[in-house]
Parts: structure tokens; sequence; C-alpha cells
């Protein structure tokens, strides 16, 4: 858990070290943007605004976005129009209409919905060892891979484990065609392409017919490729089923850079 003092401090360091690839000086700013992870509510923004008005002078504009809208400008360039998800150690769907209205889905954290991300993904891997080795599930391959990847002897010693790293061997494991583990990843797949589906119908941004093109950016590193399992692909097909006029961009520009 990160308290704030290390919010900040890391935050100061991130903004300095933007300064010198940049080579200015901070007199120079005059509109800072953050796309921040967790900032989900007014009194988030409150908190990092008021440490960056005691940073910069007065007269420098001051905006703070959740990560997931700058995810979505690096994929459209700026232009805050149609869904952006993110697929990393959380997860999230985001949208925005042209007229300004805007929708989100999961990404509430790993116990309330970050169904779909490598939290959820490990999570529901651990749990499927955890039942192999106390009776109450089948036998997997996953219990040996994950045991060996965290250097573990036993599954009791699960319990504390840093877990969102272990999507990897679930996806090997499911390569090597352990059913369970194949099971884990087309769970993960239905649950992020649920939270762009319930963004873009909220939205309206296929139309009423459903048709209607929009763009759809994909960020984050569970969607990468593998030797058989692309979870950004099985993603990809299954939103372009339901909405044939979706344009899907994987950004070319670092969302460090898109606001």
């Amino acid at each position: 858990m990160f308290t704030e003092d290390v919010v900040r401090e890391t935050l100061e360091k991130v903004i300095e070290e933007a300064l010198f690839d940049a080579g200015v000086k901070r007199s120079a700013v005059q509109a800072v943007c953050l796309g921040l992870s967790g900032v989900n509510h007014q009194k988030d923004q409150e908190k990092i605004l008021g440490w960056l008005r005691s940073t910069f002078p007065s007269h420098v504009e001051l905006y703070i976005q959740n990560d997931a809208v700058a995810a979505l400008a690096s994929g459209t360039m700026g232009k805050l129009h149609g869904c952006v998800f993110i697929a990393g150690t959380g997860s999230i769907s985001y949208g925005f209409t042209e007229d300004g209205r805007e929708a989100r889905a999961a990404g509430a954290g790993p116990v309330l919905g970050d169904w779909g991300s490598g939290y959820g993904i490990a999570a529901q891997a651990l749990i499927a060892v955890m039942r192999a080795h106390d009776g109450r599930g089948p036998q997997t391959v996953l219990s040996s891979c994950i045991l060996q990847s965290l250097g573990l002897s036993s599954p009791d010693e699960l319990i504390g484990a840093r877990i969102a790293a272990l999507v990897p061997v679930v996806v090997s494991c499911a390569e090597d065609g352990d059913q369970i583990a194949d099971k884990i990843l087309h769970n993960a797949v239905q649950e992020l392409a649920l939270s762009v589906k319930a963004v873009v119908q909220r939205l309206r941004l296929a139309r009423e017919d459903g048709k209607g093109s929009f763009p759809v950016v994909m960020v984050g590193g569970v969607l990468g490729a593998n030797k058989k399992w692309n979870i950004g692909n099985e993603v990809t097909n299954s939103i372009l089923k339901t909405y044939p006029g979706a344009c899907v961009i994987r950004p070319k520009v670092s969302t460090v850079l898109s606001i």
C-alpha cells in the first residue's frame, strides 16, 4: 500500500525527469496534465491538485485524469472519442462520446472489478491450485508450474504471494493443453470484452443498430501475443463479432506522451 508521501515523491521525480528530457525549466511550464491510475473520484483529483498548486505557479493550468483517458488519447492522437480498455495488473474500460459524455466499466480494484486483468487471471489460477491441493477441484498443471515460478514447495506457501506476474505461467499451461488454465483465459477474454461492450452500450457509440464506427484503443501487457494464446486477438474478435464497425487500435504513441 503506497502512502501519500510515496506517491508525491514519485510524481515529483516523474515531473523532474519530464522537464529534464524536454530541456525546459519548471518556470516555463504553462499547463500540467497527469493521467493516474486509481483517480476515480473528485476527492482523488483534489488531493493531487492541492499538491500541484503548491508546486507550480498560480498561472499554470492543472488537469488530473484517470490513466485510461491518457491511454485513449494515445490511440486517437488526442481526440477523446471512442472506448479504451486497459488490461495490465488491473483492468478498466473507459469511453467518451463526441459531445463529451463518458462512461466506465470495471476498474474498481481486485476485489470489486478488475476481472480479466493480470491480477484477476493470476488469482483464478491460484484458486484452482488451492482447490486441487485440498481436493475441492481437479488436478492441474498450474500447481507445479506456479510453485516452480515462485520458488515454493507447497501450495500452503502461496498466501501473500505476488501474483500478477503469473499470467505468463497461466498462458504457458494453457498452450500446453491444461484445461483449467485454458478456461481461466477464456473467462478473462469474456470479462474484458464485456467491459468494453458495457461502455459502448451505455454511450451508444455503435449507434442504435450496433454498426456504427468508433475507435477501440487496447493497452496493457496482458494483451500480448504468445505461441498459441493471444488474449488481445481473442478480445478483438469478440468485440468485432458484436460491433463490426469498431476500429481496434494498438497505440504506437506512449500513453506518457499522449495528452
